[in-house]
């Protein structure tokens, strides 16, 4: 085997995450144990016993979706991910109006969860010693731990969210091992998954919260230019990601539901369903580990903070290296080689809307966190689709060996499944919002003002920037994420209209609720 060579470069820290580590950022990201302790209740109640199934469903249609998306990244060396992506296949006026959405979205994702970390943080504080503690200070101190944490370099941050989600993973590992080995209420019981219970009515709520709950994972081709060997990394840390959320999630939900009975869970989780959670472990495992599901939550968004916060300052640092950004935010620092100047401006941002919230006197959790990720969620899964209906137009313009399946069929699928997943999530807004008609109305209309404004963005810079707009989303000479020894990419930046060039192919979250998670 060829010995690495020191990279020297003042760029990002490349050939550093192993499939392991992008995978942490993007789990990570998902806040497992929040969305289950928050927000599987209220799927519980919406949808019976038959909610483990919705996020069995939401799994598979995004691993459809990743099949596309993953076959295209062998071929997209560019840094811009999504944006890049759906610039190469619809063109480039879209393709910048996917970058100000995916501004919106990550920021909306993250940002928003700082009041969550406020309140968790405070009611973590008063259930375990009696205390009751203001929310805006410890999400200001959130802020800055979270701007540290992406400061430094990117191996540190993938160490810590690996330590961190190994415990908030372990603490529902260990839930479902006393319910387990007890055999539940009234004994195990499949009955979650017979289609008499999978197909009520309440099943479309379910799937809204499902497909909520994996925001984020598709952040893994954002890490391609710091991945060992990208065209495998990360089309293997995609599919784990997903395929670990989708069968974890519907697991510890049916373990919930064992918990209680099938009989008695709705009712239990109606009654509590912030508390659901709490009291299965306390009666299956000990009231010391519902304490530390308690300290553990907040460690779980501190995780999912860090992990979003890592992927904005990705997409700051390649829009400012596009030239649609300024030119500073794209600095790296030379020690770290982390994008320290767009992590500095990301915390600035969140911490004057944390202020203006707070000043306003809105509810860190029904407002600041409700108000500012939904958006920042339906953002996201535009994005998805918009990416999904890239691939096969990319694949038309391009010579490749990449089978039918993989370039037509599956994104295909994808599209239709992603916009009934939009369409489910947009008409159960109350769900997530617990907000009045007039604010929802207001809430999803952010995302098509921004994709509007996008195209006005993209229209001024072919007039009055016509260099910036020739070389949006072009693909770099080289692909600096590859290994040591491996051939480099050979794509050059493509004109608008022109067939994108192409190397030989190689052999390949969320948080918002209507109820406290604690």
């Amino acid at each position: 085997m060829t010995a690495p060579t020191p990279d020297t470069s003042e760029g990002l820290r490349t050939g550093t995450l192993n499939t392991a580590d992008i995978s942490f950022f993007v789990v990570s990201a998902a806040a497992p144990l929040t969305v289950m302790a928050g927000v599987a209740p209220i799927a519980i109640v919406l949808g019976g016993i038959g909610a483990p199934t919705g996020y069995l469903l939401a799994g598979i249609t995004l691993a459809i979706f990743a099949v596309g998306f993953t076959t295209m990244s062998r071929h997209v060396k560019s840094a811009g991910a999504f944006y890049a992506y759906i610039t190469r296949g619809l063109g480039k006026p879209l393709g910048i109006a996917a970058a100000l959405l995916a501004m919106l979205g990550y920021n909306g994702m993250e940002i928003g969860v700082y009041g969550l970390l406020g309140t968790a943080t405070a009611d973590t504080a008063h259930s375990l010693w009696g205390v009751d503690i203001p929310w805006l200070p410890v999400s200001l101190a959130g802020l800055l731990l979270i701007w540290y944490g992406g400061y430094r370099s990117i191996d540190f941050g993938a160490k810590v969210l690996g330590v961190l989600l190994v415990a908030e993973t372990g603490i529902l590992v260990l839930l479902a091992g006393g319910v387990l080995l007890k055999g539940g209420a009234d004994g195990l019981s499949l009955a979650s998954f017979a289609p008499g219970n999978v197909l009520v009515p309440g099943t479309a709520g379910v799937l809204a919260f499902a497909f909520a709950a994996f925001t984020g994972f598709e952040s893994t081709v954002i890490y391609r230019r710091e991945a060992k060997n990208p065209d495998r990394t990360v089309p293997r840390a995609t599919y784990l990601a997903v395929g670990f959320l989708g069968l974890f999630y519907a697991f510890v939900v049916w373990i919930a539901i064992q918990a209680f009975g099938d009989a008695k869970v709705v009712e239990a989780a109606g009654g509590d369903p912030a508390g659901l959670f709490f009291t299965a472990i306390t009666t299956f495992v000990g009231g010391w580990a519902a304490d530390l599901m308690h300290v553990l939550i907040v460690t779980s968004v501190l995780a999912s903070l860090l992990a979003f916060h890592n992927a904005i300052n990705r997409y700051g640092l390649a829009l400012a290296e596009e030239g649609v950004l300024p030119r500073s935010f794209g600095r790296i620092h030379p020690r770290h080689r982390s994008p320290y100047a767009a992590g500095i401006a990301q915390t600035v941002l969140g911490a004057v809307v944390v202020l203006g919230f707070a000043l306003a006197g809105a509810d860190p959790y029904q407002q600041l966190l409700l108000w500012v990720n939904t958006p920042g969620m339906i953002g996201l899964l535009a994005l998805q689709l918009l990416a999904a209906l890239a691939v096969p137009f990319f694949f038309r313009k391009i010579t490749h060996t990449e089978g039918v399946l993989r370039t037509t069929v599956a994104p295909a699928v994808a599209v239709v499944l992603l916009s009934g997943a939009i369409w489910l999530v947009i008409t159960h807004m109350d769900l997530f919002t617990a907000a009045p008609p007039l604010v929802n109305t207001v809430l999803v209309a952010v995302v098509p003002a921004v994709f509007v404004l996008g195209l006005a963005l993209a229209r001024r810079l072919r007039r009055t920037r016509p260099e910036v707009y020739a070389n949006f989303a072009a693909e770099p000479r080289t692909d600096p994420g590859t290994e040591p020894g491996t051939a480099p990419a050979t794509d050059t930046p493509s004109t608008e209209g022109e067939a994108p060039s192409c190397p030989h192919p190689t052999s390949s979250s969320s948080t918002p609720a209507s109820a406290r998670p604690s």
